[in-house]
């Protein structure tokens, strides 16, 4: 019970996690959490020419319509966005899983400019910020917490941002940032619909790989899309007004929140579309 516990606070980026990210650094996390140097650890740099087609890999079936948001909050980490997760109508199918996973949460990872942020890279470029949508096997796990913690208990679908015109959907969003700047700080954020975020080419990568944040369990099958969608300038500068602090600490503003790339150790990235 207690492990589950603390397991449910590292999932959740909690305080826990605040003097790991700014003070000690991914660098350092092994030391905390050996798995940090496993086989199976994300992010990765995607290099195409070396994924290999799949001819077997199902198209994506993304069902957000159903979906119902509650609320959006600053965690220390990021911003996230969670919803309710009753049932799978608001699930991830085909594609690499075998199985519908339900999703959880949305969050992003962004840097202090234009020329990093993104965790995942293509031929060693990084994109301005990564959107990471966290989907679980409820088909296979009673909880989140307890699909977190095994092999193909999660799912998660990486989207690159680029800077460009204003995406209209994106704007909700950002509009409603002020209201989460401080760690800890949450409000209501009904009726969002994630797949407003997609763009229009499903086309993807996949391997298996981890948490990117401590705890870092090898539990996740990720799905990168090959497509970017854009969001402008002004937009992406909101996210960079959050902070990882609390309105009593010292300001620290939220940037730089990615783990740089991790070794392959042996992997085959797959692809669902040909070069």
């Amino acid at each position: 019970v207690a492990e589950t516990l603390v397991l449910r606070e590292l999932l959740q980026w909690s305080p826990l996690i605040f003097p790991f990210f700014l003070l000690k650094g991914p660098p350092e996390w092994y030391k905390s959490y050996p798995i940090a140097q496993g086989n199976h650890q994300s992010p990765i740099d995607i290099i195409p020419t070396q994924a290999i087609y799949d001819p077997c890999l199902k198209p994506l079936s993304i069902s957000y319509e159903s979906c119902s948001s509650i609320d959006i909050s600053n965690n220390g980490h990021s911003v996230m966005v969670d919803f309710k997760d009753v049932d799978d109508k608001t699930a991830v199918s085909g594609g690499p899983l075998e199985d519908p996973y339900r999703l959880k949460q949305f969050h992003f990872h962004w840097g202090a400019s234009q020329d990093s942020g993104s965790e995942h890279t293509i031929d060693g470029n990084p994109f301005p910020c990564e959107l990471h949508l966290v989907h679980w096997n409820a088909k296979k796990y009673v909880t989140f917490e307890e699909a977190a913690a095994a092999p193909d208990g999660l799912a998660v679908i990486g989207v690159f941002l680029e800077i460009g015109e204003e995406h209209a959907s994106m704007n909700r969003l950002t509009d409603a940032l002020y209201m989460v700047k401080f760690k800890g700080t949450k409000a209501q954020f009904k009726s969002f619909d994630p797949s407003s975020l997609l763009p229009s080419c499903l086309d993807y990568w996949t391997y298996p790989g981890s948490l990117t944040t401590p705890p870092l369990n090898e539990s996740v099958t990720w799905i990168v899309l090959k497509e970017t969608i854009k969001i402008s300038d002004k937009q992406m500068e909101k996210f960079r007004t959050l902070l990882f602090t609390t309105e009593e600490d010292e300001r620290i503003q939220m940037v730089n929140n990615f783990r740089p790339a991790q070794p392959l150790k042996g992997r085959v990235v797959r692809a669902s579309f040909k070069a």
